[in-house]
């Protein structure tokens, strides 16, 4: 099996929401352009990795898929921590899980990292026509809460990429602000100004020290 290439940039990023809002084959469908009509619910948190070439720089981008279950929300709190990017997901056919997204984002703001890049995501486009959310009420959502929204379809790829790769993307345009303002403290004394922190525990230069644990 060939080496997994070198990257400069490590970045966790979480996939949240509730339970068969489709958060296992958006996953899939981007890193291995997959998808499974019978897809399991997620137990517990599962794991996969995509390298993502931005600006002469590769990025490895940690993917968690979180269970949505209420009885797994213990053991994934844990896993919020270290994150930087997230996406939450909800199910444009199904009310409910649109209406349980202030709860979700709250124990995201709540365990993850301050700065942390959030996209909703509103899944199941390919089903527009028993849609039961509009696309302009997730857009004033967001707007509302400040994040980024795009509507996808694992089933049929539409925006799937897009979602993910806009978030690190942004990560990254923070992080390299961050490297920015500390490479002007050094030169400038430490009168400069702090700079912006997307992970208050590692330092975002290398693979092995990067955003996330």
């Amino acid at each position: 099996m060939a080496d997994a290439p070198n990257h400069d940039y490590l970045f966790k990023v979480v996939i949240i929401g509730d339970s068969g809002v489709g958060k296992t084959n958006l996953l899939s469908r981007f890193t291995r352009n997959e998808f499974s009509i019978d897809s399991k619910s997620t137990i517990g948190v599962d794991f996969a990795t995509k390298f993502i070439n931005i600006s002469d720089k590769t990025v490895k981008a940690q993917l968690w898929d979180t269970a949505g279950q209420d009885r797994y929300r213990a053991i994934t709190a844990a896993y919020y921590r270290g994150a930087v990017g997230a996406l939450l997901v909800y199910d444009i056919t199904r009310r409910g899980t649109y209406d349980n997204l202030l709860r979700w984002l709250k124990e995201l703001r709540d365990f993850a990292d301050t700065n942390a890049v959030i996209m909703l995501v509103g899944n199941k486009s390919d089903l527009k026509h028993i849609r039961a959310i509009s696309t302009e009420e997730a857009t004033a959502f967001s707007a509302e809460h400040g994040l980024s929204f795009l509507e996808t379809s694992a089933l049929d790829s539409s925006n799937v990429d897009e979602a993910f790769n806009t978030v690190v993307n942004d990560i990254f345009k923070i992080v390299s602000t961050q490297q920015l303002e500390r490479s002007e403290n050094e030169v400038s004394g430490p009168g400069a100004g702090a700079p912006i922190k997307i992970d208050s525990s590692k330092d975002t230069q290398t693979a092995k020290a990067g955003c996330c644990s």
